[in-house]
């Protein structure tokens, strides 16, 4: 095999800060990086002084094609470019960070009149109040469920509010003074809001005193009913207090990092603190990481950070990252959030025992997850065993055909990557060429679309495809595979039980077991109807039935939603698609006055009036 002419390229690469791209033989982008001198980091790779054990760059010479620069101005400029080239390319040797739904914050617009506690997935620069990230649903519906209750801010979304005519349960239950219908004094709702903004701030103990001054003067004023509402906010609030673990200076903001290895298996740990108190903590498992952990650390921070995350006061890591890198990454973090950041490595102190915090997490993170990892592959061994598999499961696919009267006929690929699912991939299909009901054609054009792009090389292929049927569906799984020559590819179909009539008078039933059918084997294979291997099975088989469902009912209700504005003369279909994804509903449209029409894009007056005439002709 040809070696990799290392020397030619260190010749031409020059002492300059800027990203570096690798490439495999093939071409193919398998690792990027940033520096602030090239020429150094480059040389690194391959100085044969430096003894690095890591298997893969004892690899690199027989792996790389090519290492392509780019040069920029200063190290911030490599940061943001490696950040842009990571998220486009996806190498597979630089940490993936997914666009994970599970970071939530709260937002709180003050321009508005009246303003509301929203959840946003990412926050925005648009001049609203941010506070998170919160760790998982879960928390931050605890922290809703104490705001909805005690602080007194509506709830509803502005097109409810300006709507409304006559207040909701909210108002009749005494948690929302109703700022939709009644003239409210604005300085007194925004009384509420400074204090929610206190409470999510974590200024907890400031805001119970305020509210102990404001009980005892409702008490003198003998507004009893008042100061009881007060108390029951601030004993409240004492709890959330009790449960919050102060650990540093009051209204500081810090992010703490740690890490765990072995070998190209990672895991990285943020603990985070808000406003001087430890409030949750994230972990990041990562695979095919060989490079230094200071360059996957960088890497990861850039990623993390310009993921659109809460960026606090300070961040303590438990490495130096590259040389000269801390003060750009300082000044790139500045930018993004507006406020001065401090990066620092912490060497002892309380910043140094979050950090060791964070290590300790991430190392149980680890274990936690090699632990999990160990059961499902001793459950996906047994389901290769119990079935004759050629091949370890560890990719997944589960395909499903759903429609009405042969109307909408659609498809589902579901994927569940070592058990599982990883709902990125999941896929959609239209079918184009049956157009009318038939299953088994409509499975042979699904299956032949989706491993025509696997022969192509566009997708990869999976171990095992499970179908959704009996030996039908499983006969046109294996001819479109033997068609494509994909003889390696294991495929089975999930049976549904089926239910038996045992008796005349009493018509008690009975269900058989539910079955899978393989491939050149006359009897089903009858899995324990308890078993973990069947329940997996049935897992992504039901998975694959909801997701094509899913996907057919919101056709079926586009649809019913186009048809019903067909009778508005002048309207054409891009105004329909319009109008709808405006409005969000066919109500609205009608509800909705001139002016407000106005509003949707390529509808003008003339158009305006038409729409609003149609509604409302003989009100």
């Amino acid at each position: 095999m040809e070696l990799f002419d290392f020397t030619a390229k260190l010749a031409v690469i020059p002492h300059e800060p800027g990203c570096y791209l690798m490439r495999d033989k093939r071409g193919r982008i398998i690792y990027i990086g940033k520096a602030r001198d090239l020429k150094n980091r480059v040389r690194s790779y391959f100085a044969l002084s430096s003894g690095d054990p890591r298997a893969f760059v004892k690899r690199l010479p027989y792996v790389l094609g090519d290492i392509e620069i780019i040069i920029t101005a200063n190290e911030k400029e490599a940061l943001i470019l490696e950040n842009t080239l990571i998220k486009r390319h996806k190498p597979r040797y630089n940490v993936q960070l997914k666009d994970d739904k599970n970071f939530l914050s709260l937002r709180i617009n003050t321009k508005v009149p009246w303003p509301r506690v929203e959840v946003v997935r990412r926050p925005k620069d648009d001049g609203a109040r941010y506070f998170g990230p919160y760790h998982s649903a879960h928390a931050i519906r605890q922290v809703l469920k104490v705001l909805n209750k005690h602080f007194m801010m509506r709830t509803c979304p502005d097109s409810v509010l300006a709507n409304r005519s006559r207040p909701c349960l909210q108002y009749q239950i005494k948690r929302c003074p109703a700022p939709c219908v009644f003239d409210l004094e604005r300085d007194l709702y925004m009384g509420h809001v400074r204090e929610t903004i206190m409470f999510l701030e974590g200024r907890g103990d400031e805001l119970v005193t305020n509210l102990k001054l404001k009980m005892a003067r409702a008490s003198e004023q003998m507004e009893f009913e008042l100061a009881a509402r007060y108390r029951d906010q601030m004993q409240s609030i004492e709890k959330v207090l009790e449960r919050q673990v102060a650990v540093g200076a009051k209204n500081v903001d810090r992010d703490a990092f740690g890490y765990y290895r072995e070998g190209d298996r990672l895991t990285i740990q943020v603990v985070y603190v808000r406003a001087g108190r430890l409030e949750g903590a994230r972990s990041f498992g990562f695979v095919d990481q060989e490079f230094p952990d200071a360059e996957v650390f960088s890497s990861f921070l850039n990623l993390y950070y310009n993921s659109g995350n809460f960026i606090p006061q300070e961040v303590c890591l438990p490495l130096a990252v590259a040389e000269g890198e801390m003060s750009a990454f300082e000044e790139l973090l500045r930018e993004l959030s507006g406020h001065r950041v401090e990066v620092s490595v912490p060497k002892r102190g309380p910043k140094r025992a979050l950090v060791e915090t964070a290590m300790t997490n991430a190392r149980h993170a680890f274990e936690g997850e090699h632990a999990k990892e160990a059961r499902t592959r001793d459950l996906l061994e047994k389901l290769q065993a119990r079935l004759g598999l050629a091949n370890f499961p560890a990719r997944m696919e589960c395909y499903d055909i759903s429609n009405l009267q042969g109307a909408q006929i659609v498809g589902s690929m579901v994927v569940f990557e070592n058990g599982y699912a990883d709902k990125s991939q999941y896929r959609h299909y239209k079918m184009k060429e049956v157009l009318t009901q038939d299953d088994f054609a409509s499975m042979h054009e699904l299956l032949t679309r989706r491993f025509k792009r696997v022969v192509e090389g566009d997708d990869a292929p999976p171990d095992l495809v499970v179908i959704d049927g009996g030996k039908g569906q499983l006969g046109q799984a294996v001819a479109v595979l033997e068609d494509l020559g994909l003889h390696e590819i294991d495929v089975v179909s999930l049976a549904k039980s089926r239910v038996d009539k045992v008796g005349f008078e009493d018509e008690s039933v009975t269900r058989s077991p539910e079955r899978v059918f393989l491939p050149g084997r006359k009897n089903p294979v009858v899995l324990k109807q308890n078993s973990a291997e069947l329940f997996l099975l049935q897992r992504i088989r039901d998975e694959a039935h909801d997701f094509a469902i899913g996907f057919h009912q919101r056709l079926r209700r586009k649809q019913s939603l186009l048809s019903s504005l067909d009778d508005i003369g002048g309207v054409g279909p891009k105004t329909k698609r319009d109008l709808l994804r405006h409005f969000g509903s066919l109500k609205s449209i009608k509800d909705a006055s001139v002016v407000d029409l106005l509003g949707v894009n390529g509808v003008g007056e003339v158009t305006a009036q038409t729409i609003y005439d149609h509604f409302h002709r003989g009100s």
